[in-house]
């Protein structure tokens, strides 16, 4: 299966292709409401409250109330998308989270925005690095992350008729178009590019940067796999499997700390075989960033491609 190579200077912002399908789903559904956090322009709502005013409920900075408010609209009939900046929503509104939604069964849709190192120069009070992993801990919450625009549309759509509780990590920073025309499918990694070598397995902002890994190390003799890993929670385990039998190691990359992530989840599976394959984890490791901007702490933190495709080159030659 060849990569789908967006150019490298056309990049987007997935909060905005967020903003337009919710619109859409709106215009589409009466049911569907938003809930935020005095977040109306950094989660990209100003023209759904434009065109729904009625249907917007901004509870100001009361992340806790405004996850409650949230499974109290959906356990009246509602479809309500729960929006903020992911930091906030994941770390100030945990218990609620936990609580209100998962253990309530409350079929919220939580969008937490501006994930990652997004915030950049504002430091780690505004890094959401752990989300992934404190949500990956509680029991009956999907977790999606998208990796570009067209995704993420088909992922609010998904979302929106999936009557249970879903968080979806909205990016910010921006990305090329990876995924094509392919609709999202929950549970399902997607091979973006096949090989026979190493496999990445990246998720959100991480996808398109080992599609370019993956360019840069087949020049070097090295057939890299590339999985999009788009549903954290429930992982697709049979597509580790076969990465572990049909590739000779594992690279994860997650704009996220290894600690309880994506490379966690991964590597869970992997040791459980009874011939487990190499693996490297790319992520954050358990420490906070320095200040500046996103693209400087994602090279700070090795998330580049090419510390992807050192790191896949690397595995390929030590099993050589």
């Amino acid at each position: 299966m060849s990569a789908p190579v967006a150019s490298a200077s056309e990049t987007f912002d997935c909060r905005v292709a967020f903003a337009q399908e919710l619109s859409e789903l709106a215009r589409e559904d009466e049911r569907i409401v938003a809930v935020c956090n005095d977040s109306v322009g950094s989660s990209n709502l100003v023209q759904f409250q434009k065109e729904f005013p009625d249907r917007l409920i901004n509870v100001g900075i009361a992340e806790q109330d405004m996850v409650g408010v949230g499974a109290g609209l959906a356990l009246s009939g509602y479809v309500p998308f729960v929006c903020g900046a992911s930091p906030f929503l994941t770390g100030r509104a945990l218990e609620q989270i936990k609580a209100d939604v998962a253990y309530s069964q409350s079929p919220v849709v939580l969008c937490g925005m501006s994930p990652g190192m997004a915030y950049g120069e504002l430091g780690p009070t505004h890094h959401s690095i752990e989300d992934l992993s404190w949500l990956r801990a509680i029991a009956g919450l999907d977790v999606v992350v998208p990796a570009d625009p067209a995704e993420t549309r088909s992922a609010v759509r998904w979302a929106a008729g999936a009557a249970r509780p879903v968080f979806l990590r909205v990016g910010r920073f921006k990305v090329p178009a990876v995924t094509g025309d392919r609709e999202f499918s929950f549970g399902a990694a997607t091979t973006l590019r096949d090989g026979t070598d190493v496999t990445v397995v990246a998720a959100g902002t991480m996808v398109s940067r080992a599609l370019e890994a993956a360019e840069e190390a087949a020049e070097q003799g090295v057939s890299v796999r590339v999985l999009n890993m788009s549903t954290i929670a429930p992982l697709d385990e049979d597509a580790i499997r076969r990465a572990m039998t049909e590739t000779r190691g594992i690279v994860t990359a997650e704009e996220a700390t290894t600690t309880g992530g994506l490379g966690a989840a991964v590597a869970a599976v992997v040791v459980t075989e009874r011939a487990p394959v190499p693996m490297r984890m790319l992520g954050i490791h358990r420490e906070f960033a320095p200040t500046g901007t996103t693209a400087f702490l994602l090279e700070h933190f090795g998330l580049t491609a090419g510390d992807i495709r050192q790191a896949a080159i690397g595995l390929a030659r030590a099993d050589a």
